[in-house]
């Protein structure tokens, strides 16, 4: 997705109350909270937690981030609806409407200044409420088009439209398996676990961490997170992403864990993805892109290694 306007300004407009945002986290946390406590067990844990990963790296980190999003790999159509379903699954929105929210905020962030609603440098539970349950109308925004290939392709309009719907066959057959006490753990806790962990990572991945690269005139920069990049799905290294935002390896180091790509090189075995970009097969001068000095000393070895 382009932004094809030049008369804008990612700092000046409101935060507003999103009611269907709000509503839809809200009345999933109520059901977490009241019915997680009254249902949890060893069998609710398990099922939590499958759903959780499955749908987070398959979907979410793939499907809709590093493969509809960046377009950093390529795999058969049938595949991408797939993926892309699971990161609907997870509950943040559809996919045409994640394009959106993932490109606004990094046109605004690229920008000397931002509003804080897009680089998280408000107080941790500001930027919670916002998050959650807010949207922001800039008063001069981009206007952006969506590539025709995506908006006009009717399985993700059809997405789009249904994508709160899409958790129900989800919900019947966990209902058919393990009853009520499974819808609870594997659509509300889960839905609820996701967004939230989803924000606080995004939170703190624009506030503290460690840096290999400096991204010159840009709103924030992006932090790696060492300690959770097997926990985010590789995810946590924001701070390389924001270096290759179109590489589909996010850990770029062996030491950089990156179940994302694992699921990637997986795909690759099985000849379900070509055309997989990483940093050594996308264009070395971005002009903004500086390595930090720690990081000139590692590149030939382990930086860029497929």
């Amino acid at each position: 997705m382009q932004a094809v306007d030049h008369l804008t300004s990612p700092v000046e407009g409101e935060v507003v109350w999103s009611p269907v945002k709000s509503l839809w986290f809200t009345t999933h946390l109520l059901i977490a909270v009241v019915g997680g406590w009254l249902t949890v067990g060893v069998d609710e844990l398990v099922v939590f937690g499958a759903l959780t990963v499955y749908t987070l790296c398959a979907g979410h980190t793939v499907g809709l981030h590093r493969l509809l999003i960046h377009r950093s790999l390529v795999v058969p159509r049938w595949l991408e609806y797939g993926l892309v379903h699971l990161g609907t699954v997870v509950g943040m929105g559809g996919p045409l409407a994640m394009i959106y929210q993932h490109d606004i905020r990094d046109w605004a962030q690229r920008h000397p200044r931002s509003h804080d609603f897009f680089t998280d440098q408000g107080p941790l539970w500001r930027d919670w409420l916002w998050q959650m349950h807010a949207r922001m109308n800039l008063r001069y925004p981009p206007r952006f088009t969506v590539e025709p290939w995506v908006v006009n392709d009717p399985v993700y309009v059809w997405m789009q439209r249904t994508w709160m719907l899409q958790q129900l066959p989800w919900a019947l057959v966990l209902y058919w398996l393990g009853g009520w006490s499974w819808i609870v753990w594997g659509i509300s806790v889960r839905i609820v676990a996701s967004l939230t962990g989803h924000w606080f990572i995004g939170w703190l991945a624009h506030h503290k961490g460690q840096r290999d690269w400096h991204l010159e005139g840009h709103a924030v920069q992006g932090y790696n997170l060492p300690h959770l990049g097997l926990l985010t799905m590789g995810e946590g290294w924001h701070n390389n992403h924001h270096a290759w935002p179109e590489s589909a390896r996010l850990g770029l180091r062996h030491e950089q864990h990156d179940p994302g790509w694992w699921f990637i090189r997986l795909l690759m075995a099985c000849g379900l993805a070509r055309e997989v970009q990483t940093p050594a097969t996308l264009p070395q001068g971005r002009a903004e892109r500086h390595a930090l000095p720690h990081t000139r000393k590692a590149r030939a070895s382990a930086c860029f290694m497929f």
